[in-house]
């Protein structure tokens, strides 16, 4: 049996400590749109994101976990690890990560002609990976 997809992409939802810092990192630095902000279910704010037809929900609660996330990447434990965004020009995009602060996890990589990558921690420690496929 498979299911019947209404939308072509995923969407993807992140917890965040700092609701700012995770809209600064997200919005003001890699670019994606701020599209609204709705009440979350179980209390709190989600801040919905448009990166293409994907929604990044960026949901800070009013009653924080007691537990953040192990960072780390794909090295730091199983489970979701980090999620891709695909991009035209990496380089500037890096760069703009860097000079606002943020770790470069991974420094920009030609995995195999023509593809590369770079991984940038968010605020609170999840990787994003930048994929640029020329060619």
């Amino acid at each position: 049996m498979s299911i019947e997809l209404t939308k072509d992409s995923i969407d993807i939802g992140i917890v965040v400590r700092d609701s700012a810092a995770a809209l600064k990192f997200y919005c003001d630095t890699l670019g994606l749109e701020h599209v609204t902000d709705v009440p979350f279910p179980f209390g709190g704010t989600m801040h919905r994101l448009a990166c293409g037809s994907t929604v990044v929900k960026l949901v800070r609660q009013d009653d924080l976990p007691a537990k953040s996330d192990n960072g780390g990447g794909p090295q730091g434990a199983s489970g979701i690890r980090y999620w891709t965004i695909s991009v035209k020009d990496l380089a500037p995009i890096a760069e703009k990560c860097r000079a606002g602060g943020y770790v470069i996890a991974m420094e920009p990589t030609e995995i195999r002609p023509g593809v590369r990558i770079c991984m940038i921690e968010d605020p609170d420690g999840n990787w994003v990976e930048l994929l640029e496929i020329n060619g």
